[in-house]
């Protein structure tokens, strides 16, 4: 019997910040959900203004509705005849790493991008990926560019 406070099982956590490789990563989730029955939780890092050092400069700046800005855009051009029934968009406070290594934490599989923008997003950079890779607790799958998930491509 599943509760609302035991985890989601049979889930894919994907990592977003609006790059090609996260909106590939993205199409490739929903390969992979469609083949095993999971969910997706797209997921997107959002630095403290501190942090990031950018807070001195723009005062009036909101990261966490400027990274929900992000993920919903990457979200909606990633499928624009609509969103994968389930799909959760996910922000969360923190370094992108840190992030998706908590939120893969009893997934089924962790999706990023091998590049992917920094700045103020800080997601899925190379490092980010490396670290992903190399910690994650569930299987990962590094997306590059140019790889697409169509249905006619080897998986």
């Amino acid at each position: 019997m599943t509760t609302e406070s035991q985890p989601r099982r049979n889930r894919i956590v994907v990592g977003v910040d609006g790059s090609e490789q996260s909106r590939l990563a993205l199409a490739w989730s929903t390969r992979i959900a469609d083949a095993t029955g999971a969910e997706i939780d797209a997921v997107i890092a959002c630095q403290d203004p501190a942090a990031a050092s950018l807070g001195y400069l723009y005062p009036e700046w909101d990261p966490q509705a400027e990274a929900t800005k992000h993920l919903e855009e990457a979200v909606d051009a990633a499928f624009p005849a609509g969103r994968p029934i389930g799909m959760r968009l996910l922000v969360r406070p923190g370094g992108a790493a840190k992030v998706l290594l908590a939120e893969s934490e009893g997934a089924t599989m962790l999706i990023v991008g091998s590049r992917g923008y920094g700045g103020f997003t800080g997601l899925l950079l190379g490092s980010v990926s490396a670290a992903c890779a190399e910690h994650a607790s569930c299987p990962v799958l590094v997306v590059h560019a140019g790889v697409p998930a169509t249905e006619g491509d080897p998986a």
